[in-house]
């Protein structure tokens, strides 16, 4: 391949990018929305604490 060969994908990307500037703050933003949480360790150990053991064969009938 060319050096300078660029797919059709990455042209309409970066066209994307120049029309619409703020795409990647956006995905950002959404970022933080969906995955950087603040986890709180005591919660969670709570959680773990609460957690009630499975008993094997859940959907025989006894």
């Amino acid at each position: 391949m060319a050096k300078n060969f660029e797919s059709e994908i990455t042209q309409f990307l970066k066209k994307y990018k120049t029309e619409h500037p703020d795409t990647e703050a956006r995905q950002r933003e959404g970022r933080g929305r969906l995955w950087d949480k603040h986890i709180d360790a005591d919660v969670q150990e709570g959680f773990r604490a609460a957690k009630v053991p499975q008993k094997p064969y859940v959907y025989q009938t006894n």
